[in-house]
């Protein structure tokens, strides 16, 4: 099979979706029944070449978002047929209108219908546009979680099959290790971390619900005066709810923001906290949580969405926005050594299915289903 991936919307420093994208090619790449085709944005043709060496990489897309979002819609379709491929995935929610071959199109949640505040005003209406139009055009879409699916479902009455794809973990990079390893313990270092600490990773954006975080770890704080909490992750839209809870808290100066870290260092910070604490009101998957088991972190993190779906019972899990709770759960982790020591054997075996190598297989699946449903649909609908 010809695949075109439309990789163009990976920023540099991909987290979430853009992890998502990254791995999956890297996956698609290193099979043989698949003849992989990357679009990416011009300039960022090498980065694509080093992960994916034996595809064909097209930096066809400009590099600036409005434009690439025009050329998506008005000139992306031909470079499918310039390039022959017999299915276009799209990895971010959306498709080219005009595509002449089958498409599959990636939905990891849907907070753009059901949460808009959560998001900048001009992002919510043109996802929402989005999603109907790629609902009513993909011939196959792929929900990240069952809780994805059920959404997809319920608000966009798709005209294509969806498919259950979860993500995978690369286990090279997210293993369990010995507390108070020295090379864990350098990597964190060089970004201004020390034991003992809690920790969340993420772009910090509403629905993390970092302020109720900040706030239960004040309460976990005032009994603990040499744990700190990490917060991994760079600013994204409606931040400054965190900056003021921070000001606040009482505790300012035991919140460290290293800010985006090194790849390296992400796990080294999972590894060798007290917890990892992953608070979110909604995910459609929680790929940072499934990688702290994957650590042998204990996690901490809420119900309601696909957390339950994905962590199981190898987690504590309270409800979202309840900072009493949290703090509850917080210090039942930091207090308990038989829980916490549960949590930590728990994890990795939890983790272990999810594979980037499996979620590849999950999207072949989904390919086929696009060109066999495909086949038989009149054109121009």
């Amino acid at each position: 099979m010809r695949l075109l991936l439309d990789v163009s919307a990976v920023p540099a420093r991909p987290v979430g979706a853009g992890v998502y994208t990254v791995e999956l090619a890297r996956a698609l790449g290193q099979r043989d029944d698949v003849d992989l085709v990357l679009a990416c944005r011009a300039g960022d043709r090498r980065r694509w070449r080093r992960l994916a060496p034996d595809a064909l990489t097209l930096d066809a897309a400009p590099a600036k978002r409005p434009a690439r979002v025009v050329w998506e819609q008005t000139r992306a379709h031909r470079l499918a047929d310039s390039a022959r491929v017999d299915v276009w995935h799209g990895p971010h929610y959306t498709m080219p209108r005009a595509l002449d071959v089958p498409a599959v199109v990636t939905i990891h949640d849907l907070t753009f219908v059901e949460h808009p505040e959560w998001h900048e005003r001009t992002k919510v209406a043109f996802f929402r546009r989005m999603l109907r139009s790629s609902a009513r055009r993909a011939a196959v879409l792929v929900a990240i979680s069952r809780h994805t699916a059920a959404g997809i479902q319920e608000h966009l009455r798709p005209r294509g099959e969806v498919v259950v794809v979860p993500h995978g973990v690369d286990h090279d990079r997210f293993r369990p290790g010995v507390d108070g390893d020295p090379d864990d313990l350098d990597l964190l270092r060089s970004i201004g971390v020390q034991p003992p600490f809690l920790a969340f990773a993420g772009t910090v954006e509403p629905r993390k619900d970092l302020p109720t975080l900040v706030a239960a770890f004040a309460r976990v704080a005032s009994s603990r005066p040499d744990l700190r909490l990490v917060l991994v992750g760079g600013d994204g839209w409606g931040s400054s709810d965190l900056h003021v809870a921070i000001e606040r808290s009482g505790v300012a100066t035991r919140i460290v923001r290293p800010g985006y870290i090194p790849d390296a260092a992400l796990p080294a910070l999972f590894r060798q906290s007290e917890a990892v604490v992953y608070p979110s009101l909604v995910e459609g998957f929680g790929l940072p949580a499934l990688e702290a088991l994957a650590c042998g972190a204990p996690l901490v993190s809420t119900t309601g969405s696909a957390i339950e779906e994905i962590v199981g019972d190898a987690a504590l899990l309270v409800a979202p926005h309840d900072e009493v709770a949290l703090a509850d759960a917080m210090r039942r982790v930091l207090d308990d050594e038989t829980r916490n020591r549960r949590l930590r054997d728990a994890g990795p075996a939890r983790a272990a299915p999810y594979t980037w190598t499996a979620s590849a297989a999950g999207h072949v699946d989904a390919y086929r289903r696009a060109a066999d449903v495909s086949a038989s649909r009149p054109k121009g609908n």
